[in-house]
This record gives C-alpha cells, sequence and structure tokens, in this order.
C-alpha cells in the first residue's frame, strides 16, 4: 500500500509503498477515505512531540472497515468510522480508574504511539472507533475527529449557560468551526481577529460582531465564555480584558511562550481552563452537529501524492482552515 513516511526529525516527508497492516486482536483495518493533515503533525514531525521514526503520521482518519481481529464484536464488515486521538490507555492507574483515560501516561495516541492515517490503510483499535453519520461525507467528518471534537469539547466543558456570549480568540482552523459550533447550539458569538479580510467570512459562519482585540471585546460588552484556539498566546492574554465576571477562558491552542495572566482575574472570578479532547460524548455531538449541515468545514484537498505540498502549507500557515488528504 501507499503510505506517507517521516523517516526522521524534521524529515522530509516521503511517499512510499510498504506492507498492509494487518488487525490484531480486537482490531480493525480501515481503508482510509480521508485523513486529515492537521498542525499537531507538523509538531510531532519537527520533533515537539516524541516519538519513533520513521513513521507514518496522521490523527483524523476516517473510512470503512475492511478487516475484523480476533476479539471484534462491536464493528462490522463496511461500517463507516473516523478515529479519535486517544485510541486506547493502560486501564490500570488512577485516571483510567477514574474514568478519565485522556491522562493516562500511557495512552495510546493515533500516528504517535501507531502507525498513523496518511495511508490507505490503517489499523485501530475497534473500541475506540466512532460510527459516522448518515450523510456525512468522508471529507467533511475527518478534520472533525482532531480540530471538531478538539474545539467542541472545550466550549463544552466552559458550559456555556442560556444568554452568555461566546467569543473566539483565533479564526483558523479551530476557531472557524468554534464559531459555528457556538452559533448551531444558540449562543451569540464574536470573533476576536485582527485579519480584516477575514470579516465577511467570519460573519458567514455565524459570528454576530467582529473585534480586533481584547480592548474592543470589552467595549463590545465582553464574553462570557472565550475560546482561545489561537496559536498566540500574547493575543489570548489580550482577549482576557474582555472576560465577564465569572467568566472562562478555555485554552485550546498551544504557544511555546507563556500565557500573561493579568491580577484583575482574581477580582471578576475569573477562570482558565485548559481542554484537548474530553470525552466520546462531545465527539458524538461534533459529528451530529456536522451531519445536520449546521457546521461546515472548509478544508483544501489534496491526494496522497501531493501531501509534501499539504504538509508545507499547513506548516507555513497558509491552509484555509483545514487540509484533507484522501487517498
Amino acid at each position: 500500500m501507499k503510505a506517507a513516511v517521516v523517516p526522521s526529525v524534521k524529515g522530509r516527508w516521503e511517499v512510499r509503498e510498504i506492507p498492509k497492516p494487518e488487525p490484531g486482536p480486537n482490531q480493525v483495518l480501515i481503508r482510509i477515505r480521508a485523513s486529515g493533515l492537521c498542525f499537531t503533525d507538523v509538531h510531532i514531525s519537527e520533533g515537539a512531540i516524541p516519538t519513533q521514526f520513521p513513521r507514518t503520521l496522521g490523527h483524523e482518519p476516517v473510512g470503512e472497515i475492511v478487516g475484523l481481529g480476533p476479539g471484534v464484536s462491536n464493528r462490522r464488515l463496511g461500517d463507516r468510522v473516523g478515529v479519535p486521538w486517544v485510541q486506547g490507555s493502560c486501564g490500570r492507574c488512577e485516571w483510567c480508574l477514574r474514568g478519565k483515560p485522556m491522562f493516562c501516561a500511557e495512552q495510546i495516541g493515533t500516528g504517535v504511539a501507531t502507525q498513523g492515517s496518511h495511508a490507505e490503510f490503517m489499523v485501530a483499535y475497534a473500541a475506540a472507533t466512532m460510527l459516522l453519520p448518515e450523510g456525512l461525507s468522508y471529507e467533511q467528518a475527518a478534520p472533525i475527529f482532531c480540530a471538531g471534537y478538539t474545539v467542541y469539547s472545550g466550549f463544552r466543558l466552559a458550559r456555556p449557560q442560556p444568554h452568555e456570549r461566546v467569543a473566539v480568540v483565533g479564526i483558523g482552523g479551530l476557531g472557524h468551526l468554534g464559531l459555528q459550533y457556538a452559533k448551531a447550539t444558540g449562543f451569540e458569538t464574536i470573533a476576536v481577529s485582527r485579519s480584516a479580510d477575514k470579516e465577511k467570512l467570519v460573519r458567514s459562519l455565524g459570528a454576530d460582531e467582529v473585534v480586533k482585540d481584547g480592548g474592543a471585546l470589552q467595549k463590545a460588552g465582553g464574553a462570557d465564555v472565550i475560546l482561545a484556539t489561537s496559536n498566540s498566546y500574547a493575543a489570548v492574554g489580550d482577549a482576557l480584558q474582555g472576560l465577564r465576571p465569572d467568566g472562562r477562558l478555555v485554552l485550546m491552542g498551544y504557544d511555546s511562550k507563556p500565557l500573561q495572566v493579568p491580577g484583575s482575574l482574581m477580582f471578576i472570578r475569573g477562570s482558565i481552563l485548559g481542554s484537548s479532547q474530553n470525552h466520546p460524548e462531545h465527539l458524538y455531538e461534533a459529528l451530529d452537529l456536522a451531519a445536520k449541515g449546521r457546521v461546515k468545514v472548509m478544508a483544501e484537498m489534496y491526494s496522497l501524492d501531493e501531501i509534501g505540498r499539504a504538509y508545507e502549507r499547513v506548516a507555513e500557515g497558509k491552509v484555509r482552515f483545514r487540509a484533507v488528504i484522501t487517498p
């Protein structure tokens, strides 16, 4: 089969012919129909997230099950499925026993502890797979398994209440979905973006208001929930000016630089939450909203042979807003 192989840290991605994998106990073989190329793939490729090379990356996989390993009873041949970041965990540590496997130190991460989805076929643990809703295309489904899941899960973690306002900082791969999820669930939404050329687009995605920074957010009345999807903590820290009393800021983007938190956060009883992917229920809901047409992924499509160009565009921040590989 064809697969994109990263030979070493900071190595050039190569499309190679490699043996097709076989599913082991409790695993399924998936024919990949679409695979999202996430900026996390860049972090892994550059060595910021440790793994062993050579490796096929990719952790936004969707496709159809074409093989069943021993012991699989909850999936069938022909099922349309996707696989999230965490496929499994040790099952024995405190966090696993408390039903929080995302904190397990021995978790099995798709494309990190396993071979990933930038290939024609991939194996995955059956228990980790999620059935795709009827009517949702593979191309739309793939980015939901990381980008959509991440932003919607953080939104749900903030527990927005009726009449509260939601702001999204950073209108990119995560942010353009965050706006749509907030609007689709009935909330007034505000986009915080310095890109004036995006205003018409972000309003079409559901933003009721568009402001350029935290000061403007404050003047516009502020927000009870701020979804921080930006990779710039300078922009995130600035947005805290617009956090309302008892407000919650949810960090979902990553920056190696520290986040500057103003002391005034104490007086408004503000909270800062970190979030990645929290509960399978959140993934189910994120997919369901997309299947109903209330959320739409904006993506650029590439063949597997074009993955080198796709990677470069993602690494340079030129993709609007997700890149999807169709093997």
